[in-house]
């Protein structure tokens, strides 16, 4: 009798159980039905979709930021803006060179010496960690080639039209003449009849092509020497932060070497062919320096500490040309 008392009673305690269990279930799901069950279930599918729209609006926001930073680039090479004409003392040796028509490094060359080969340089570095890195992208882009490719190729892009920006707003609001100024207007110190050392605020140039005349008040401070440092820095800074191959300790050294000799030959020659003074080129070296660092310390992602994605002592190999602690674009 005690026996199937207690069988008794323990069935009836485990059906009491069950029906317990089935009113809280029933409860709940009424509760939640009232508190917004359907909600928390497609919550992540909803935070998901809020979280890409607002990476969206901070790419478009991006976008925007590059177009302002681009206005004073864009204003001085439309030539919506002239220059400030500023006049010179009379005598001034500094402004009597001649004019060459030719450069030893055009803008064209310059584009593609410091745009291509930097964008190149970084667009093949990047694919490389991707594929054989094993790079991983928190970005809500999928594919993490056009992630990393346009948190990098973004950045340089970024400094390369503040730099030119700061460049062309110098160029017009100060508007220092150029070594060939009396050469490109056509005009001598006899010609204007002035008296040596006195100052000539206006003057009436010979020359019929005003374009040439605008570009001979543009010498403060030089273009190329800003753009040619700033984009080789930032490649020799790359370098430095993707290239780690131990089996040649002085590759990448030689290589940064010789980046920064082209940035300060294409500097050099700006002197040589009259286009600029000493002073013009040496501020366009200090002001490229400044931006590449800035860029690529502060805004660029590559110097900014990751954790590493694989910790095991195999996954770091001393025939890799590139960092493996990088894990993360």
């Amino acid at each position: 009798m005690q026996k199937l008392n207690s069988t008794g009673g323990h069935g009836t305690a485990l059906g009491r159980d069950a029906e317990l269990q089935l009113r809280l279930a029933d409860g709940g799901g009424a509760g939640e039905g009232k508190n917004g069950a359907g909600r928390n279930f497609l919550a992540p599918s909803e935070k998901q979709s809020s979280f890409c729209t607002k990476r969206k609006m901070l790419v478009g926001l991006d976008v925007i930021c590059l177009l302002v930073a681009s206005i004073p680039f864009l204003a001085c090479e439309l030539r919506a803006v002239t220059p400030y004409k500023r006049g010179f003392f009379c005598g001034d040796s500094s402004i009597t060179y001649p004019f060459v028509e030719t450069e030893a490094i055009s803008d064209d060359v310059l584009i593609a010496g410091g745009a291509v080969i930097t964008g190149l340089a970084i667009v093949l570095g990047e694919c490389y960690r991707v594929r054989f890195r094993g790079v991983h992208s928190r970005a809500f882009v999928g594919n993490r080639y056009v992630s990393c490719l346009y948190k990098e190729l973004g950045s340089f892009t970024f400094g390369g039209f503040v730099g030119q920006s700061l460049t062309n707003m110098a160029k017009l609001s100060v508007g220092r003449l150029r070594p060939h100024f009396l050469s490109v207007c056509n005009i001598t110190y006899a010609s204007i009849n002035c008296s040596l050392g006195s100052y000539v605020s206006e003057v009436a140039c010979r020359q019929p092509k005003l374009k040439l005349v605008e570009e001979a008040r543009k010498s403060f401070f030089s273009g190329h020497a800003s753009f040619a440092m700033y984009s080789m820095l930032y490649l020799a800074f790359y370098l430095q932060a993707r290239l780690s191959w131990r089996g040649a300790r002085l590759l990448r050294p030689l290589i940064q070497f010789l980046l920064v000799m082209i940035a300060i030959y294409t500097g050099l020659t700006r002197i040589s062919d009259y286009r600029h003074h000493p002073t013009d080129v040496l501020a366009g070296f200090i002001q490229g320096g400044l931006m590449a660092y800035w860029v690529a310390f502060y805004i660029s992602p590559m110097f900014k500490p990751r954790a590493r994605q694989d910790l095991s002592p195999t996954s770091t190999s001393l025939e890799s040309p590139l960092s493996s602690q990088q894990t993360v674009c």
